[in-house]
């Protein structure tokens, strides 16, 4: 007669090493998710009318925080910031001015001048002629590090015309993919080139 030997472990041991294998690959997901969330992609819901008629109560975003690391901001970018009086309060904008421009804005008009060249009006077809108005006749000229940014909504926008310049470190990241409405989905809604 031989004698086999068997290994024998208890569904316990067994039950416990999955629940341990269970917990694990949940703490790694839960950190990956926190990683991608701080870092690389946040979601935003649009909350007020500021962005009409780009944007409405509701849409669901994606934004990216990580292509500003590696390249600048573009005149007609669609971000989210943070209001600089305000850190805490995310809004959602269009990037119009760099710095080094000056910006006019005069009878509901968006003038743009870049060192060593001829002023030019903005042409901005994604604005409804119902949402013009908001503060007027201003000229600002932008330093290093500093944007101009309204929204597309100029009757009710609280925007760099009410606040003032937008600091660099206070830009979270473009718009990147709209999600919702189902409809309406599209990668970088709103951008626009000039």
């Amino acid at each position: 007669m031989s004698d086999s030997m068997f290994e024998v472990s208890s569904s316990s041991d067994q039950s416990s090493e999955s629940w341990g294998s269970f917990l694990a690959y949940l703490f790694l997901a839960g950190a990956i998710a926190l990683i991608v969330r701080t870092f690389i992609i946040a979601p935003y819901i649009v909350v007020g009318a500021s962005m009409e008629p780009t944007f409405d109560n509701y849409h669901y975003l994606l934004i990216d925080k990580v292509s500003y690391r590696f390249s600048e901001p573009t005149r007609g970018d669609v971000i989210v910031l943070d209001l600089p009086q305000n850190e805490s309060r995310a809004l959602i904008k269009r990037l119009v001015g760099l710095p080094g421009d000056t910006i006019t804005v005069r009878d509901n008009k968006v003038t743009v001048t870049t060192p060593g060249s001829e002023p030019k009006t903005l042409s901005e077809p994604y604005l409804d002629a119902n949402n013009y108005g908001g503060p007027t006749d201003q000229e600002i000229q932008l330093r290093n590090g500093e944007y101009f940014v309204l929204g597309d909504n100029r009757h009710v926008s609280s925007d760099s015309r009410t606040w003032g310049v937008l600091p660099r470190a206070d830009i979270v990241g473009k718009v990147l993919v709209r999600l919702y409405p189902l409809t309406l989905i599209d990668f970088l809604p709103g951008e626009a080139r000039y």
